[in-house]
C-alpha cells in the first residue's frame, strides 16, 4: 500500500519543525505608487513553487477589494478568475523577477462606473450626470420596446474588472511597478427580469459575441488606463474570461489575452488561451475526451462496488489544449466508524495509482456529514501519493 499518513496534532507540530523557514526575508525600499515617498517593504525568500509569485509585504489590499464577490456568478468562477489571471501574467512577467501586489489603481468607484451601461443624452439628464461621467462599457438601454426586447437587444456583457500589479526590483535595491494585468469577466448567459421582483429569465450569449464585445471593451480600457497617473508607461496585459452560468459546478475560463508594450495605448495581436474545465461524468466529457471519460467511469464503478448503493463520485478536469492536467474528485459518503473511513481511503488510493496515468495530477477529497474524512493527492509524474486522514 502506498504511504498513508494519519495526521494528528503531534504530526502537525512535527511538520512545523521540518517546514522551510519563513524568517529569512529580504528588505528593500519600495517606491510609493502614488507619491514620491518611499517605505520599507519585504520580499519573502520562500516561494511555494515556480508557478506562484512572491507577494510584497506588508500586504496592500486592492482599492476595489470585495467587488468580485458581488459581480462574478459562482465561487468557482471567483477562484479561477483570480488564479487564472496569474497564469496569464506569466506570459510576460516572470515569477522569478516579478512580485505580486493587488491592484492599486482602479478603485471601487472607477470599476463600478465602467461596469455600468452607457447612457443616452436623455438618461444623463435624468440622472443629473455629465457626459464625462458616462463611462459605462456595457451597451445602452435606450428604453424603446418592451423590457424583454431591450434586454435581448442589449445584454450585459461585462460583469467584473480585476486588476493585478507586478513589481520588479531596480538597480538601487528598490521595487517599482513593472507591469499591470487586467482581467475582464464576461457573461456567457444574460439574466433579466420583465418586471421588478418577477421571474428571472436567461438567454445564452454566443461565444463569438462574448469575444467580440470583450475585445472591443479591452481596446477602450487600455486607452483609459494610459490616462491613469502611474500607468502611462508600464506594460499592460488584458485578458478575457468567460464565466459559467450561475448553476455550474465547474468554473469558466480565460480564452484570450493581448499585451500593450511600455508606453503603448494599442494592444498587440490577441493570443488564444487554450484552457478548459470539464465536469465528469458529462456528455461534454464523453464527446470531447473519450479516453479520460472512460478512465473516470472505471474509477467510479470500482468505488460503487465498494459501496453498492453509492453513486456520488464527481470529477472536475482542468485541460490545457487537449491534455488533461489535473483531475479533482469529490466523494461524499456516509461512514459509521473511523476504521471504515480508513479502509475506504486505502482502497481509493490504490485505484488512483492504478487507474489514472502518471502525467495527470489527481486529488480526491472524501467527505461525510461530519466534514472532511480524507485527502488523497497524487502529483503529476510522482508514483507515491500523499494521503491525509482527518482526525
Amino acid at each position: 500500500m502506498k504511504k498513508l499518513m494519519a495526521v494528528s496534532l503531534s504530526f502537525v507540530l512535527l511538520l512545523a519543525g521540518c517546514a522551510p523557514s519563513f524568517n529569512q526575508q529580504e528588505e528593500v525600499v519600495q517606491n510609493e505608487n502614488e507619491s514620491s515617498e518611499e517605505e520599507q517593504a519585504i520580499i519573502p525568500n520562500f516561494k511555494i513553487s515556480d508557478s506562484y509569485y512572491r507577494t510584497i509585504l506588508p500586504f496592500k489590499p486592492s482599492e476595489s477589494r470585495g467587488l468580485v464577490v458581488n459581480n462574478v456568478n459562482t465561487k468557482y468562477d471567483i477562484n479561477e478568475f483570480e488564479t487564472g489571471l496569474m497564469r496569464v501574467a506569466q506570459n510576460h512577467f516572470d515569477t522569478e523577477k516579478f512580485f505580486f501586489q493587488e491592484g492599486q489603481y482602479l478603485d471601487k468607484t472607477t470599476i463600478s462606473s465602467w461596469l455600468s451601461r452607457q447612457y443616452t443624452k436623455e438618461q444623463l439628464e435624468e440622472k443629473d450626470m455629465t457626459e464625462e461621467e458616462n463611462l459605462g462599457l456595457n451597451p445602452v438601454d435606450d428604453g424603446k420596446g418592451t423590457k424583454e426586447e431591450r434586454n435581448a437587444r442589449a445584454p450585459l456583457y461585462l460583469a467584473h474588472i480585476l486588476e493585478h500589479n507586478y513589481l520588479v526590483k531596480d538597480g538601487d535595491n528598490k521595487v517599482k511597478l513593472g507591469g499591470v494585468v487586467i482581467g475582464l469577466a464576461l457573461n456567457s448567459v444574460h439574466y433579466y427580469q420583465k418586471e421588478a421582483y418577477g421571474t428571472t429569465y436567461e438567454e445564452d450569449i454566443s461565444h463569438s459575441k462574448v469575444e467580440a464585445e470583450g475585445k472591443k471593451m479591452a481596446e477602450e480600457i487600455i486607452k483609459r488606463l494610459r490616462q491613469q497617473e502611474g500607468l502611462e508607461n508600464v506594460p499592460i496585459t488584458i485578458a478575457l474570461f468567460e464565466q459559467s452560468e450561475r448553476t455550474s459546478v465547474v468554473p469558466g475560463n480565460f480564452f484570450a489575452y493581448a499585451h500593450a508594450a511600455e508606453g503603448s495605448n494599442q494592444l498587440s495581436g490577441w493570443e488564444d488561451v487554450k484552457e478548459d474545465y470539464i465536469l465528469f461524468p458529462s456528455n461534454t466529457a464523453e464527446e470531447k475526451y473519450r479516453e479520460d471519460y472512460t478512465n473516470f467511469l472505471n474509477f467510479k464503478q470500482d468505488v460503487e462496488k465498494y459501496f453498492p448503493n453509492f453513486n456520488g463520485v464527481i470529477g472536475k478536469g482542468f485541460y490545457i489544449g487537449d491534455q488533461l492536467q489535473q483531475l479533482n474528485i469529490d466523494i461524499p459518503i456516509q461512514f459509521y466508524g473511523k476504521s471504515e473511513s480508513i479502509g475506504f481511503t486505502q482502497y481509493v488510493t490504490s485505484k488512483v495509482v492504478s487507474m489514472f496515468p502518471e502525467y495527470i495530477s489527481v486529488q480526491v477529497s472524501v467527505t461525510s456529514v461530519n466534514g472532511p474524512e480524507s485527502l488523497i493527492v497524487r502529483n503529476a509524474n510522482e508514483a507515491e501519493p500523499f494521503v491525509h486522514i482527518y482526525q
